[in-house]
């Protein structure tokens, strides 16, 4: 058995010179960060696509509701400042979405159009759920208020038959989510979906009234930065 003996000797030699080595070897890869307890103030920038949506549309009384309503997609924007204090994030941004294409059937295929464009100003908060290898994902929502604007009216069969541009303020609301990579400590690149809510939009009226576009919304896609400056202290 003396070979036995042998053998166990130079596994328990390479266990040694192994464990040695691996004390004075660097980690390949650094322990991920749970938590991330930094606070500070940042700037973002965000760009990205929406995909509209309405519940419908309502006519003026005694005119046809319009069917097959859709609302076309378009782009988005938009800047803002905010605060990180540990696991929470606030902040205020000011949007614009491009003009989202309305068509709509009251007899004929697509014989209601209009556009709709809005200019945002919101007031969001968010969760950062912890940050793994630089990668923080996050859950957030937004209210504030939005200039809608909708404009380029055209119908032969529903009001306004002159006219049909409106501007108005609406509540808006969001919910949202997405994950932040930390490129440096001071810059994070930032990915997510949101649906924005921008409620009822009105066109114009005419002595026969105006038509309303029910629930406009949107889905979005979105990829931005975020700008850190003044970090206060990390606890770790």
């Amino acid at each position: 058995m003396g070979w036995l003996r042998t053998v166990g000797a130079i596994g328990m030699l390479a266990a040694q010179v192994t464990v040695a080595a691996a004390a004075d070897m660097p980690s390949a890869l650094p322990p991920p960060r749970l938590i991330d307890l930094s606070s500070g103030w940042y700037l973002r920038g965000d760009i990205g696509y929406n995909f509209g949506r309405l519940d419908g549309a309502d006519a003026a009384p005694g005119f046809p509701d319009p069917t097959s309503n859709n609302l076309g997609n378009g782009f988005y924007g938009g800047i803002g400042a905010g605060i990180k204090s540990q696991l929470v994030r606030t902040d205020l941004t000011l949007e614009y979405s491009s003009p989202l294409s309305y068509s709509g059937t009251a007899i004929t295929p697509g014989d209601v159009t209009a556009r709709i464009s809005a200019v945002s100003a919101l007031f969001n908060g968010y969760l950062d759920l912890g940050t793994w290898y630089h990668v923080t994902p996050y859950l957030g929502v937004g209210a504030g208020a939005s200039y809608l604007r909708a404009y380029d009216y055209a119908s032969t069969v529903a009001p306004p038959f002159s006219g049909g541009t409106l501007n108005q303020w609406n509540f808006t609301w969001a919910v949202m989510g997405g994950v932040g990579y930390a490129i440096s400590p001071s810059l994070i690149a930032d990915v997510g979906y949101r649906y924005i809510d921008f409620g009822d939009v009105k066109t114009g009226s005419d002595s026969f009234g105006g038509m309303t576009f029910k629930n406009i919304a949107a889905h979005e896609v979105r990829a931005g930065l975020r700008w850190s400056f003044n970090d206060l202290p990390s606890e770790q």
